[in-house]
């Protein structure tokens, strides 16, 4: 059986992108790293990626013979979410970014995976929602990569790169220097640490647990 291993970024002749077999994979499939496929000529193979790789529509891929393989997004049981005023349509995505939901963001329209509960909710926000059977492609994490959960491997450099990009906004980054004629040394946490490892049951297990300690030297 033939190991899919590397995703091409240089763009290909259109002649071999044509030629290519395809693999057509619903969104879920397409963010696992290591999964066992069937292209669609029938042919079984082993998909293995780096971990936190989220394959989207028309990505090339290469085996370990050399051989190339187009990936195709699947169609799958969606929820196309419309409405009369953008105001509706902003707290739509509001809501649904509240809850850590992967949403396909269009001119016009939100896309997400079929959920009768999100459904209700977007109904009550005034929302038109309707469902269909659309491939599937939503926005991939601010940071890079795509929708990472909490016990991936990349999540610790996503949340490495988010810390970086806070305190640099906040001015943590670099040592604060006041004259104040006396030395004392003080310990502080962020505002979202909670000082102890725990374990969180939610979903994406996005439940860090970091407790930073800063010692800021005050002359």
């Amino acid at each position: 059986m033939r190991t899919i291993d590397k995703r091409l970024n240089a763009k290909l002749a259109p002649v071999l992108v044509k030629r290519a077999p395809t693999l057509t994979l619903a969104y879920d499939e397409r963010c696992k790293s290591r999964l066992a496929a069937r292209l669609d000529t029938g042919e079984d193979v082993g998909v293995v990626l780096p971990r936190g790789a989220v394959l989207r529509d028309g990505d090339m891929l290469v085996a370990d013979d050399g051989g190339l393989v187009r990936v195709i997004a699947a169609a799958q049981s969606v929820l196309r979410v419309r409405a009369h005023d953008r105001l509706t349509l902003t707290r739509a995505a509001y809501h649904l970014g509240n809850r850590h939901t992967p949403v396909e963001v269009g001119v016009d329209e939100l896309k997400l995976e079929a959920d009768p509960v999100l459904e209700d909710m977007l109904k009550r926000l005034g929302a038109q929602v309707e469902r269909a059977e659309l491939p599937f492609q939503p926005e991939s994490g601010a940071y890079g990569g795509g929708h990472r959960h909490g016990h991936d491997a990349t999540f610790a450099e996503d949340y490495a790169l988010a810390q970086r990009v806070y305190d640099e906004h906040h001015g943590h980054s670099h040592a604060h220097d006041h004259a104040h004629g006396h030395d004392h040394s003080h310990d502080h946490k962020h505002p979202h640490d909670h000082g102890d490892d725990h374990e969180c049951g939610h979903d994406h297990g996005h439940c860090d647990g970091h407790a930073h300690d800063h010692s800021h030297e005050h002359r």
